[in-house]
């Protein structure tokens, strides 16, 4: 479990009994409303020193008392404040009521705001809550607050997006700095509602941590090391090559070299013991020609890959990166049922036409990690990935249950998902990993933390953050041969 509440994940139905176990026990709600709403208007004071205006959107709900709050520090503090509700106010009810009472200053129809030179917007219309599609009149607001460049501070999330999956719902508004309490959501992560938030800061406003906690699922979470150092093999001083595990990587045709020789180097290099490309006999000049470190065996067909099997220490394998797709690779993979594989690229391709037959070889203890970007998910996952209903955090848990198998579904905001329901959320990547190769890498750093005796899901997340490292580490610009250059062991 994290250290401190500020790591946590709790999606907005979590958080709604958070506040409703807060108030069950005796903690004043009206309270915690007050210091939220205080806290956003020292952001806005902190933030926009130069603002001429500030120019509050109040919501129907506990945004918009956070909202009204927000609006009388300002007011109190000598900053100008012009306010701006949605809906009938009068209609307002509990913690929101009371602080639209105590704020005195006169609101107006949400559609009479007009941007004025100097303006920022204070958004506190629905928050993390929101469930459905915004209504014409605030997709006008919005794309009038947009149009002007006008300065955007939300109350814990940009209102229409949503807070589980950070899908926008219809429109949304784009914010530089984002105010949200105790904990952030998964839509603060999850694109595009990562890049709609801005500046994300998480606010304490006083409930306890024992009560966040007990309401915490825990099933997702950002991807740290804390989320599965625990599982990393302890160190050992006398420790001997086989005891790091070997590992296997199959080469394509001897054209198609390159792809696997990445993955065999970042295995070696994440800490892998030994390290063996498996090529046919015809590519197995072009690859010596590279190699140094990595080791080289022949394998044709099955029946070499079954008699070379009989090796029990050879139980880590990855297969995809340049190898080909089709008969031959599905061959390959039923050899290694009983094996842990990290299937990627072309090897994932091959069992388009029949997910199933994949996914019927891997039961038992989750030995398989699968490494899909959107297209490949869609491939195998087609009524999954089809479901627009689903966000990305609950396609990929979804898939990881079908698959039996750790699922990493590849994107700027990469989701690492497991077959018991827990998920996390990579951040740590930058945007110029995104180059011709890096899956690769991915696949080899994961393979040699498989072959290490991380369990694969743990694996899977380990080698995603692993790889984001690197990525920080080569810098814009970077190759995959740079890439692999920097990647280290955990």
């Amino acid at each position: 479990m994290s250290k401190h509440l500020s790591d946590l994940l709790l999606t907005p139905a979590e958080m709604a009994a958070v506040d409703a176990a807060a108030a069950a026990s005796g903690i004043d709600s009206f309270g915690l409303m007050e210091r939220a709403g205080a806290a956003v208007a020292a952001a806005a004071l902190r933030l926009h020193p130069g603002a001429l205006r500030f120019a509050v959107f109040c919501g129907p709900g506990n945004n918009g008392g956070d909202a009204y709050v927000a609006a009388r520090h300002l007011h109190e503090s000598g900053a100008r404040v012009a306010l701006f509700h949605l809906g009938d106010p009068v209609r307002l009810k509990g913690d929101a009521a009371r602080a639209r009472t105590g704020c005195a200053l006169e609101g107006q129809e949400l559609d009479l705001y007009r941007p004025e030179t100097g303006d920022v917007v204070i958004d506190g219309l629905f928050g993390a809550g929101l469930g459905r599609e915004v209504s014409a009149d605030v997709r006008a607001l919005i794309e009038r607050v947009t149009e002007a460049s006008i300065p955007v501070l939300a109350i814990d999330l940009p209102s229409g997006l949503d807070g589980r999956t950070g899908k926008v719902l219809g429109a949304a508004f784009r914010a530089c700095n984002t105010i949200t309490f105790m904990t952030r959501k998964p839509g603060h992560l999850l694109m595009p509602g990562r890049e709609l938030c801005g500046e994300l800061e998480v606010f304490d406003i006083g409930i306890p941590a024992r009560i966040v906690r007990a309401e915490a699922g825990g099933l997702i979470a950002e991807n740290t090391p804390d989320a599965w150092k625990s599982a990393l093999p302890a160190e050992q001083l006398e420790t001997h090559k086989y005891k790091r595990g070997h590992l296997v990587v199959f080469s394509g045709e001897a054209d198609k070299t390159g792809a696997a020789r990445m993955s065999a180097i970042s295995g070696l290099k994440a800490g892998a013991g030994l390290v063996t490309i498996a090529a046919p006999r015809a590519a197995m000049a072009a690859n010596a020609a590279h190699l140094t470190a990595v080791m080289l065996h022949a394998i044709d067909d099955e029946a070499d890959l079954g008699d070379w099997l009989s090796d029990k220490r050879l139980q880590t394998f990855v297969l995809g990166p340049g190898f080909g797709i089709g008969a031959r690779a599905r061959g390959f993979v039923s050899a290694l049922a009983d094996r842990h594989l990290v299937l990627d690229a072309d090897g994932i391709s091959s069992f388009k036409d029949d997910p199933q037959q994949l996914f019927d070889l891997f039961r038992g203890e989750p030995r398989l990690v699968l490494t899909p970007h959107e297209g490949e998910f869609a491939r195998l996952f087609p009524d999954i990935g089809g479901d627009d209903g689903l966000g990305k955090v609950d396609k990929a848990v979804a898939a990881s249950r079908r698959a039996n198998a750790a699922i990493i579904y590849k994107g700027a905001d990469t989701v690492i998902a497991a077959p018991d329901g827990r998920a996390l959320i990579n951040t740590n990547a930058p945007v110029w990993l995104a180059t011709a190769g890096s899956g690769d890498v991915l696949a080899g750093i994961i393979g040699g933390l498989l072959a290490q005796g991380l369990p694969a899901f743990e694996a899977a997340a380990a080698g995603v953050w692993l790889h984001g490292e690197a990525g920080q580490r080569a810098g814009k610009g970077l190759t995959a041969e740079e890439l692999a250059a920097e990647v280290l062991p955990l």
